[in-house]
């Protein structure tokens, strides 16, 4: 093992002083060393004398790293690491004798020890096994984060794309929230782009190296999002013992998309944590520290849910230190053919087909639609489109239940099935379907005089 010094100053922070580590010794002088030597570079030491003692402790407390004598009194380290295995316990662990020869060793490493040092041992080799533990543990955390970023389809940071006012207003805005670390709250219809916006606020943040984490609570069952927000204790038998989402999220960004869905028992816990910066695992009764930037996001008017006994009044306030709107697509559509052509840009390569092309006809069609699923539904349309090889504006509309004849594909009866499908769904209310259209109301009769429709 290499004996290089490293100091603390060169572990990110997020490592070092919020980490918790303990320490296994039977021998006092041993105990008291480490814990010296860790407290004022990690954010928490415990000890304990024996395995026993031990025991007590990781049923209680939530450990990165264990420091691990082998020879003690009763149970050996290595029988103890072997138990923690068995029921569910992945912290590191680095093991430490001063009696070692190689059987040792690999015994050592197969109980599942990353590290092995020889007593007695120099500070700078004990401070390199600790700096290398937590990497790893940072690295599993990391590894954690991108599948479920994967498995999740987070999407990349190019939604907010347009140079109207509203989207110039929007930029504006995020790029001056971001280089503070203030708590974000992100209103605005479905489909906006608010999971964009909050990965945008990150990655123009000074937390831009650290994760973004987004739980979406609406699709978590309340049994489940407490032990997702917040950690389980380990409780041994191989249940619990699980990070919570604000721990993956050290240094980083937590997105809590949704957040009008949380539980009024949750609301209280969540108004504690970015109270106190600190969470308790579920079953725990350890607080541990969280360095974490907040940014929450709903659909729903939080001021009326509050009216309504739906979602506490504190935490609203708590939330709202910066309320930034996003708008809905039809109040931007001058904006519509730089996102078409962003869509087609960035869709095409990752579907792996050619571009299409749009013309300008069709442009003016989209600019008719409504829009009620705002931007998420244009970027839908046209990935279809790009699947299918041309603009496919036909599922924009409802078709007749009995369309089973090939679908139309020539602009001007697209345009009128979709002119009709919107007169029908207002009862053949003229002016609020030109207000939906983006027409006058004279454009429109003289549109359905032509068709002959009354």
């Amino acid at each position: 093992m290499t004996t290089e010094a490293i100091s603390s100053e060169a572990v990110p922070a997020s490592q070092w002083h919020l980490a918790s580590v303990l320490v296994v010794d039977d021998e006092p002088g041993m105990r008291s060393f480490l814990a010296k030597t860790l407290a004022s570079r990690v954010g928490l030491v415990h000890t304990a004398a024996s395995a026993d003692e031990a025991d007590g402790l990781v049923r209680r407390h939530r450990y990165d790293l264990v420091i691990l004598d082998v020879a003690m009194p009763g149970r050996s380290g290595i029988a103890w690491l072997r138990q923690q295995r068995a029921e569910g316990n992945a912290c590191e662990v680095v093991l430490i004798t001063a009696f070692a020869d190689l059987d040792t060793a690999i015994e050592a490493l197969r109980a599942g020890a990353a590290d092995f040092i020889l007593k007695p041992f120099r500070v700078t080799q004990i401070l390199n096994a600790v700096h290398h533990g937590l990497e790893r543990a940072l690295l599993r955390r990391e590894n954690w984060l991108l599948r479920r970023t994967v498995s999740q389809r987070t999407p990349p940071a190019d939604g907010l794309v347009g140079s109207s006012i509203a989207i110039r207003g929007l930029q504006a805005a995020i790029a001056k929230v971001s280089a503070v670390d203030s708590t974000v709250l992100l209103t605005g219809e479905s489909g906006t782009g608010k999971e964009l916006a909050a990965l945008a606020l990150h990655r123009r943040s000074p937390r831009a190296d650290g994760p973004f984490v987004p739980v979406n609570c609406a699709t978590l069952s309340p049994e489940l999002i407490e032990a997702e927000l917040f950690g389980q204790a380990w409780t041994g038998q191989g249940r619990g013992g699980r990070d919570g989402l604000f721990v993956y999220a050290q240094g980083g960004t937590l997105f809590l998309d949704e957040i009008g869905e949380l539980p009024l028992p949750l609301q209280s816990t969540l108004l504690r944590v970015l109270e106190d910066r600190r969470v308790r695992p579920v079953g725990s009764e350890q607080q541990i520290p969280v360095d974490v930037r907040i940014v929450a996001a709903t659909h729903r008017p939080l001021g009326r849910e509050v009216s309504a006994g739906r979602f506490r009044a504190d935490l609203y306030y708590r939330l709202q230190v910066v309320e930034i709107h996003l708008p809905p697509l039809r109040s931007h559509k001058e904006d519509i053919p730089e996102l078409v052509e962003h869509f087609v840009a960035t869709l095409a390569p990752q579907l792996g087909v050619p571009p299409i092309a749009v013309t300008a006809d069709e442009l003016a069609f989209l600019g008719q639609y409504d829009w009620p699923g705002n931007v998420r539904e244009l970027r839908n349309l046209i990935e279809r489109s790009l699947i299918l090889g041309a603009l496919n504006v036909s599922a924009l509309y409802q078709r007749p239940a009995r369309a089973a004849a090939p679908v139309p594909t020539d602009l001007q009866t697209l345009e009128k099935q979709h002119i009709l499908a919107v007169l029908a769904s207002v009862d053949g209310d003229k002016t609020r379907a030109a207000q939906l259209l983006g027409i006058s109301r004279r454009t429109l009769e003289r549109r359905v005089a032509e068709w002959g429709v009354t």
